[in-house]
This record gives structure tokens, C-alpha cells and sequence, in this order.
């Protein structure tokens, strides 16, 4: 019985040493990890030193958990040089890795390691041969196995490998050097650097290295922090993020990347934000074209529903009606109505302005001449005019009215011919009292008479409009203050402006004014009083009397006094100017009244004949 058990136990030493291993318990599920076996395979090494080493990694690897997404696995030899047996992304299954493993020839010649960790370091951790990218923060272990010193210097470059995060395990068998190890190995050393006497015991290595790949998932505990993901590794852990995330400065919590702050997205209007992507918008009215990134804008004018009279216009807010030139748009925002240029441009016609088309044209009252300008018409140059002004000063004028009144007798005074033989004018403003502004003989010339108007200052107070009509027909019209002899027949004109019912009788003067000859206009404003205005007018009223609701609409009345005070026949400039009583032209005007009665005398008989014809013809028919 004792026999039996120590052949047993024999058995199982002699059985191989993977065998062991893949016994010591299950296959490691850790983290993506990506590893590299760095395998010296010089001379020093013997034929079954290197068989022992080929079974150690084939071991190793029935304890990983191979895969794409798990860990990928490398392998390279090296002696005098460096060979690729596979690449990290050569092989996805174990069993492809264990037949490249137990197909590989040693080299057998020298020990340059430090060239093998150069060549791990910048080709076989590279993407290209299969390593994950380094923001996916996939652990990179290197695992050395070796036997001798190396031929060449491995601290630098191993210091370098460790900087480019790749964690490096070093394992001497038998004549290797533990400096050399030392100088290869991550810190802490006595956790990456293994001595071992013999490859017969190289599985010591082994066991510790899936033990410390097997350590404790940190993952399943709940203290990871980690917002999105947590992944494994040995002995470690690290966070990660979602897709369309970014690990923030704590290394735990995500934070979203905005792609469309890159300005690599090519969006034409808006760029919007989605978890890992993002999306083009167009601004309204316009659509995506098939590029996903430009937009066209909407032709609403195509859809055939405007229902523009002219023209339609597409805009971003929908379609809008245009008019062709010389029409308006109106308020129904669909019809056009030729444009009235009168009301819409400053033509400065000084009697009247008629639209014709996509123009339009100044016309003067009956009797008067459109000037060269084509906007003025020619002044009363047909006779000579004493005018005089009666203007309103009282309280309820008020001063800004009082000034858009001078304005109003400056505009009169645009169409007269001012000089000494042609038109005079005077000025008298009136409220509680009378006062004369200018006699009609002081100024000669227009632009005179406007200067002084414009310097009137307002009186105020009451209103004493039959006070202002007798000053006018007392003095205003006297030779004293400038009125033409009465022999020269000049006529008379006196022109009152108020805007209110007068405090006094008006009704003497006013008939006393038009007994002198004075020939009287009545202009009213507001309050102004309709029968006073056609008591202090001369007749028919319709032609001596004007009314405006208010000051800033008198400028209309103009119209009517240009025509009324210009006298349609006169005596011209130059002419002389003779007295009606005198015996040449007595003996005229009785020739043209003998000359009337003569034909009205011809008129009566021939209408007596007529009339008697007609009695023979209703004689006869009875």
C-alpha cells in the first residue's frame, strides 16, 4: 500500500509542470489587458531549457482570458536580434497561440535585451501591431525571461518603456544577472522582479504572476467612484466613459464632449450636440441637404399659393409680395396700387401736383405759368396789390402757433411780386391793442418782407378784431404809411387772420372797409368764428372766405389766396396810370355804353319779330 501511494506522488511530479498550473484554479477574467512575452532565446539557453520555457508559456496562457476585448497576447524572441513569433493582433483564439508557440526555433546566438525592450516598446505595443490606444488606458505588461547578462545596456530603455506606461516584469532563470533585473523591473521591485534556479522551476513565476493577475475585481466593490464604467486590472483599477464622454480631471466622473466646439463638424447654420455624435440644423425656412451639413433655403414663391398681384419673394419667414416700380404693396400685403409719387416724394410743386405713371408733373391755377423750374408758377406781375396783413396776436394763438402763422404770411408773400410798383405790403397785429408791424411802404423787396415777419414777437391778451379793422381803414391804407393814391386806381386789399370770436363790434368796420374799396379776406382757425368770417369778408364769401381745423393744417388755404388776391387784370409795370375821371376817358366809356345799348336794341327787335312770326303760324293752324 505504501508503494502504491510513492508512485502516485512520483507520478504526479514527473507529470509536466502546465499541467500543474492549469490545475491551480480558473482561468483569470480580469480587465483588457494587453501582454507581451519578451523570451531570451540565445545560446546560452539549451535545447530543454527553452522546451521548459515554451511549456511555461503555454501554460500561462490556459490561465488568461484570451480575446479581442480581453487580453491579447505577443510574443517575441530575441538573442543577437529580435523576432515577432505573433503580434498582439495576430490571434483572437489560445489554441492558434499555443501552436505558434510550440512551432517556435530558437536563435541562439547572443543576449541583446536592451534591443528587445526597444522593439516591445515602439513596435509590438504599437496600434498597428495590435495594441489598444492609449486613451483607452488598456494596461501594457512586458514579461522578460531570461538567463544571462545582457550584451547591451537595458536601463534607459527600460526607464523609457516604464514612462510610456508599460509595466515591466523581469524573471531570471539560473546565470541571469539581478541587477540587470533590477534595472528592468517596474517598481515595487519585489513585486515584478523573480529569480528562479532552474527552468524546472520557472513555474514558480507562473503561479504568482495569474495570482497577481487573478487578484481582487476593485470593480465589484462599490467604492470604485467610477460615474460610467469601471475596468479591471491586476491589482488595479480605472474608470471609463460612455461613448460621446470624456474622463474628467478626477479620473472617475464623465464629462460630455461637445464635438460641435471642435469646428470640425461642417455645419453650414447649427451644429447640435448628441451623446458621441452630433447633427446638423438649418436655420428656419431653410432644409438639409443630402450632405447633412449644407441647407438650402425654402422656395415658398414654388408652392403657387402667394397670391401676389406682381411678384413673389421667398424669405426665411415664408413668402413676401413685391410691386413693380411705381406701385405700392398694400395693407392686404398681396395687391399693388400705383404709387400717388405726389404723396410719397417731396416735389415741391408750388400749386399743384398730378401722378402720371412712375412720375409726376407741377401745374399752376388758371391764368398763371409754370416757371422754367417746372415746380414754380409766376408771381402776380399783371397789376400792382397794396396788401395788408390783420394777423391775430391774442393769448389763445398761443406762441408756437404764432410762429407757424409768419411761416403761413411768408408763403403769401412767396407768390407776390414785391417791389415799390409792383406789390406793397403791410403788417398789423392785433389782441387787446393794435400795433403796426411794418407800414406798406418800408420794405421793397420780398425777401424784406419775410425777414421782418419772421422777426414779429407775439403780443397776447385779448382779441379786438374790430379795433384792427378800423387801425387798417384809417391808417393801414393812408398815403402816410405807404398806400398808392386812391387816383391810380391800385387795388386794395386787406387780409384778417384770426382764430377766435373778437371781444368788440366788428360789424362797422368791416362794412366800412369794403365801402373804402379795401377788397376783404377772412382767413379762420379753430374756434374761429364762421359768421363774423363772412361779416369781415367781401362778397360772394366762397371766394373771400377760408377755414382750417387747425395751424398745422392752414398751408392747404394757400391755394385759394393765390388765385383771389392775384387781380386777373391790372395795371402792368411801366404803364401809365390815368384817373377815370378824366375827359378822354369819360368820352371812352360812353362810347362803350352807346356801343352796348345799340346792340342790346338789335337784340329786342329781332326777338319782336320772332315773336310775331310765331302769333302768324298759330293764326293760320286755326
Amino acid at each position: 500500500m505504501r508503494g502504491l501511494l510513492c508512485w502516485l506522488v512520483l507520478l504526479f511530479l514527473l507529470q509536466p509542470w502546465e499541467s500543474q498550473l492549469q490545475l491551480a484554479g480558473p482561468r483569470c477574467h480580469t480587465g483588457p489587458l494587453d501582454l507581451v512575452f519578451v523570451i531570451d532565446s540565445s545560446r546560452s539557453v539549451r535545447p530543454f531549457e527553452f522546451e521548459t520555457m515554451r511549456q511555461f508559456l503555454v501554460g500561462l496562457l490556459r490561465g488568461l482570458n484570451v480575446g479581442p476585448n480581453a487580453t491579447r497576447v505577443g510574443v517575441i524572441q530575441y538573442s543577437s536580434q529580435v523576432q515577432s513569433v505573433f503580434p498582439l493582433r495576430a490571434f483572437s483564439r489560445r489554441e492558434d497561440m499555443e501552436r505558434a508557440i510550440r512551432d517556435l526555433v530558437p536563435l541562439a546566438q547572443g543576449t541583446m535585451t536592451g534591443l528587445a525592450i526597444q522593439y516591445a516598446m515602439n513596435v509590438a505595443f504599437s496600434v498597428a501591431e495590435g495594441a489598444r490606444p492609449p486613451e483607452e488606458r488598456v494596461p501594457r505588461v512586458a514579461v522578460i525571461v531570461t538567463d544571462g547578462r545582457p550584451q547591451d545596456r537595458v536601463a534607459e530603455v527600460a526607464a523609457q518603456a516604464r514612462a510610456r506606461g508599460i509595466e515591466i516584469y523581469a524573471v531570471g532563470v539560473q546565470r541571469a544577472d539581478v541587477g540587470s533585473l533590477r534595472a528592468m523591473a517596474s517598481p515595487p521591485l519585489d513585486e515584478h522582479v523573480f529569480l528562479v534556479e532552474s527552468f524546472d522551476l520557472i513555474q514558480e513565476f507562473g503561479l504568482q504572476f495569474q495570482s497577481r493577475l487573478c487578484g481582487k475585481d476593485q470593480c465589484a466593490e462599490p467604492g470604485h467612484g467610477c460615474q460610467h464604467q469601471c475596468v479591471n486590472a491586476p491589482g488595479t483599477f480605472h474608470c471609463t466613459c460612455n461613448l460621446g464622454y470624456k474622463l474628467a480631471a478626477d479620473n472617475k466622473s464623465c464629462l460630455a464632449i461637445d464635438l460641435c466646439a471642435e469646428g470640425t463638424h461642417g455645419c453650414e447654420h447649427h451644429c447640435v450636440n448628441s451623446p458621441g455624435s452630433y447633427f446638423c440644423r438649418c436655420q428656419i425656412g431653410f432644409v438639409l441637404q443630402q450632405d447633412q451639413r449644407s441647407c438650402r433655403a425654402i422656395d415658398y414663391c414654388s408652392f403657387g399659393n402667394h397670391s401676389c398681384q406682381h411678384e413673389c419673394v421667398s424669405t426665411p419667414g415664408g413668402p413676401r409680395c413685391h410691386c413693380r416700380e411705381g406701385h405700392d404693396l398694400q395693407p392686404d400685403g398681396r395687391s399693388c396700387q400705383v404709387r400717388d409719387l405726389c404723396n410719397g416724394v417731396d416735389h415741391g410743386c408750388e400749386f399743384q401736383c398730378v401722378s402720371e405713371g412712375l412720375s409726376y408733373r407741377c401745374l399752376c391755377p388758371e391764368g398763371r405759368q409754370l416757371q422754367a423750374d417746372g415746380k414754380s408758377c409766376d408771381r402776380c406781375r399783371e397789376g400792382h396789390v397794396d396788401l395788408v396783413l390783420l394777423v391775430d396776436g391774442s393769448k389763445s394763438v398761443r406762441p408756437q402757433n404764432f410762429e407757424l402763422v409768419k411761416r403761413f404770411v411768408n408763403q403769401i408773400v412767396d407768390f407776390l411780386d414785391v417791389s415799390p410798383e409792383g406789390t406793397r405790403v403791410g403788417l398789423v397785429q392785433f389782441s387787446s391793442r393794435v400795433r403796426t408791424e411794418f407800414p406798406l411802404g418800408r420794405y421793397g423787396t420780398a425777401a424784406e418782407v419775410k425777414q421782418a415777419v419772421l422777426a414779429v414777437e407775439y403780443m397776447e391778451r385779448g382779441t379786438m378784431t374790430g379795433l384792427a379793422l378800423r387801425h387798417m381803414v384809417e391808417h393801414s391804407f393812408s398815403e402816410a404809411q405807404g398806400a398808392r393814391p386812391r387816383a391810380l386806381n391800385v387795388p386794395r386789399v386787406g387780409l384778417v387772420f384770426t382764430d377766435g370770436r373778437s371781444q368788440d363790434d366788428i360789424s362797422v368796420w368791416a362794412a366800412r372797409a369794403k365801402e373804402e374799396g379795401i377788397a376783404m379776406y377772412a382767413v379762420g382757425v379753430g374756434k374761429a368764428v364762421e359768421a363774423e368770417l363772412r361779416e369781415i369778408a367781401s362778397e360772394p364769401a366762397e371766394l373771400h372766405v377760408s377755414y382750417a381745423p387747425d395751424f398745422g393744417t392752414m398751408t392747404h388755404l394757400l391755394q385759394n389766396l393765390r388765385g383771389s388776391i392775384c387781380p386777373e387784370e391790372g395795371i402792368s409795370a411801366g404803364t401809365e396810370l390815368r384817373s377815370p375821371c378824366e375827359c378822354e376817358s369819360l368820352v371812352e366809356f360812353q362810347g362803350r355804353t352807346l356801343g352796348a345799348l345799340e346792340s342790346l336794341t338789335l337784340n329786342l327787335a329781332q326777338l319782336t319779330a320772332r315773336l310775331e312770326h310765331l302769333e302768324n303760324q298759330l293764326a293760320n293752324q286755326k
